[in-house]
């Protein structure tokens, strides 16, 4: 398996095309990579005392549907609808329920619940059935930095390219928040029946930084989780590749596959398509790393591209959240 020049670990994305390249729709390739990617949080780790939950091996009777799906997606379309989505999180959940649908699992998706009828308290993203109880979902996918600055590898190191959250106080606002949905007075009078088991669903990327040595990850954080790289704009150069782009955010999540005649960068169209881009705005880009493949430009390592002052503003943030 090729290893990333980036992060010196096997890359996921050689997996991935490996057995999902058949796949053109970008839609279903994404839901492939829902279900096939490792999970962010290791679901067996003591820490989590079966809070996380996981969909499994994607066996041959769900490639062959994915395959077909591919062939013919506009049931997946219909249902996603293909109005933009605000956020990607909200395109995930909908891929994830189509697919839960697809199961005969999913009793119920997005259910609020309200005191009155202006007070909502939370949602349950998923209710599902399975062996005849009545499971509750919560379902996120994040992608998350780590700037640790050499201080060691805890969760609220790992922050958002947004500057928004880190990895920590997400999965602090689900354990103790979200999760606990279905004891609230308001829910258990909403529900027909007792929810047998709570549980987070969590699928992502982390990134790091060359400079940074990798650190010895913890203990509940998935030893097989897709990663990359992220760099300042100042230190682009030392970024390996010769073709790029630059993905849109209902992209982030798959490994990119383009058609040769669509326009890959060079590193200096990359230059001045981030310089274009951090005129705009102060969010990082995520860039793909391509490489021709059977009449396609395939993804073969991803990172972020964050403005110069990103890591003074980053560490702000998590002396915050810490």
């Amino acid at each position: 398996m090729p290893v990333s020049a980036e992060t010196g670990t096997p890359g996921f994305q050689a997996r991935f095309h490996r057995r999902w390249n058949h796949l053109n729709d970008p839609h279903v390739r994404t839901l492939a990579w829902l279900l096939d990617s490792p999970d962010l949080l290791d679901p067996h780790s003591a820490e989590w005392a079966g809070r996380i939950a996981s969909v499994g091996a994607v066996d041959g009777a769900i490639e062959a549907w994915l395959t077909g799906l591919d062939q013919e997606p506009g049931t997946l379309h219909a249902y996603l609808d293909l109005k933009p989505f605000a956020r990607l999180g909200r395109y995930a959940e909908k891929l994830m329920a189509f697919y839960l649908e697809h199961r005969g699992w999913l009793v119920a998706h997005g259910v609020q619940v309200r005191v009155g009828k202006n007070d909502t308290v939370g949602e349950f993203d998923f209710l599902l059935r399975q062996d005849k109880a009545l499971i509750h979902w919560e379902f996120a996918t994040k992608l998350f930095l780590l700037e640790s600055s050499g201080h060691g590898c805890e969760a609220d190191y790992f922050i958002g390219p947004g500057l928004v959250d880190t990895l920590g106080t997400k999965i602090r606002k689900i354990m103790a928040r979200q999760l606990a949905l279905s004891r609230h007075p308001a829910a258990l009078l909403q529900l027909t029946e007792p929810i047998a088991a709570a549980q987070a669903l969590l699928k992502g990327w982390l990134f790091y930084h060359e400079r940074s040595p990798m650190p010895a990850l913890p203990s509940w954080i998935s030893p097989q989780h897709c990663r990359g790289f992220w760099r300042a704009l100042e230190e682009l150069d030392e970024i390996s590749g010769q073709h790029f782009v630059v993905l849109p955010r209902l992209s982030w999540l798959a490994p990119a596959k383009l058609a040769i005649v669509e326009a890959a960068l060079d590193r200096e169209a990359l230059r001045q398509a981030l310089t274009s881009h951090f005129a705009e705005t102060s969010g990082p880009a995520l860039v793909a790393v391509l490489e021709s493949e059977g009449g396609h430009m395939l993804e073969s390592d991803r990172g972020f591209i964050v403005p110069n002052d990103w890591r003074t503003r980053a560490e702000a943030k998590i002396s915050q959240a810490k």
